[in-house]
């Protein structure tokens, strides 16, 4: 349990550091080109610690119990995170080419959160805490939702900077945390698209799919269908 704190503490460590105080001196001493090969090989490094130190660390006692409920909260809040995920691979107003033009509208799931991806990946971390209560399952899973979330704050202040107009206005018309912007009138769902819907319902069933074969278990809808 504490080598998998601890690979968790230098996983999401390294990336804070590397990616915001360290990058610039780093940069500056090694190139563009020789941090990108460091902040990788760093990443990789540490990504492997943590896997290993997870895969190796002994079965512990469910810190609480799991029932039928937790799993239907749970397969639902995975589908929308597929389809957060999905739908955050195209049209991303944070693309520097999108970025070059008039600040849009937000729509689709960017009107849900100007961090799609983010909060995809956070509520795939609090799903797998919620459905299985590991002590060693739930220090994989926070340092994910930690990643995510206070990766996607610092975006924000690092685009403040290098974009600070178009950003500034960017978060003016959306938001943070989900649905804030679409409760305060700030922006509106409308069509979500077929890319975000179709392909996260195939990407949800797929991946609770493989859930059967890889850790011998099942998760999600064919938990009650398989």
């Amino acid at each position: 349990m504490g080598n998998v704190v601890a690979a968790a503490l230098a996983f999401v460590g390294s990336h804070f550091l590397l990616s915001h105080p360290l990058r610039r001196p780093l940069v500056r001493a090694f190139g563009e080109k020789g941090f990108l090969g460091l902040y990788s090989l760093v990443a990789a490094v540490t990504l492997g610690w943590l896997a290993i130190a997870y895969r190796s660390a002994p079965p512990g006692v469910a810190l609480w119990p799991v029932g039928d409920g937790l799993w239907a909260i749970g397969t639902i809040l995975m589908l929308v995170s597929a389809i957060l995920f999905m739908g955050s691979l195209v049209r991303n107003p944070a693309l520097p080419q999108a970025a070059a033009g008039q600040v849009p509208e937000a729509r689709g799931v960017f009107a849900i959160t100007r961090h799609p991806m983010m909060w995809a990946f956070a509520l795939w971390g609090m799903v797998h805490i919620l459905v299985f209560p590991d002590p060693s399952n739930v220090v994989l899973a926070l340092a994910i939702i930690v990643l995510a979330l206070v990766g996607a704050h610092l975006q924000d202040r690092k685009k403040e900077a290098l974009q600070p107009d178009f950003w500034r206005e960017w978060e003016r018309r959306t938001s943070y945390w989900p649905f804030v912007a679409v409760a305060a009138g700030r922006a509106r769902i409308g069509k979500i698209g077929m890319h975000a819907l179709a392909g996260g319902v195939v990407v949800w069933l797929a991946a609770t799919w493989a859930h059967m074969p890889l850790a011998g278990w099942p998760a999600g809808i064919w938990r009650w269908i398989a």
